[in-house]
């Protein structure tokens, strides 16, 4: 079906951490900045403001590729603390207890952080030069 897989492979896990980042920096958006139908957090140091501070901000560097690995590390730990806190308590199954999202996006930077960001990122673009430069 496709002759270039390498092309393809490395289009579609761009795509999907451009996609993904921009998604996850919605979330922090609703936190906050009230917006998208989310209310806005009261203090920014509480758990829930620095939880809309990593999602703005992890969301906005992993959907341009800066960083990839260690923000994808921290936000992939945020949403592991998130389903056991707000989810795992209400019972086992991510569907009924309403945490299939958080443990998706965990996932989801887990990958990253293994994978780091891709060819079209500035980390791709950054490790380019270094080589280009080491030659």
């Amino acid at each position: 079906m496709f002759k270039d897989h390498a092309g393809f492979k490395a289009l579609t896990h761009n795509a999907l951490r451009i996609v993904a980042g921009f998604l996850f920096t919605l979330h922090g958006v609703q936190k906050l900045f009230g917006g998208l139908g989310g209310n806005q957090v009261e203090a920014l140091m509480s758990q829930r403001g620095i939880a809309g501070i990593l999602e703005f901000f992890g969301g906005l560097l992993i959907m341009v590729g800066l960083f990839t690995r260690p923000v994808a590390f921290l936000v992939s730990g945020q949403m592991a603390v998130a389903y056991f806190i707000a989810h795992a308590p209400n019972g086992f199954w991510p569907i009924m207890n309403r945490g299939e999202l958080a443990a998706f996006y965990c996932f989801t930077w887990l990958f990253f952080c293994a994978h780091g960001a891709g060819k079209y990122s500035i980390d791709g673009w950054l490790a380019g030069r270094k080589s280009a430069s080491a030659e």
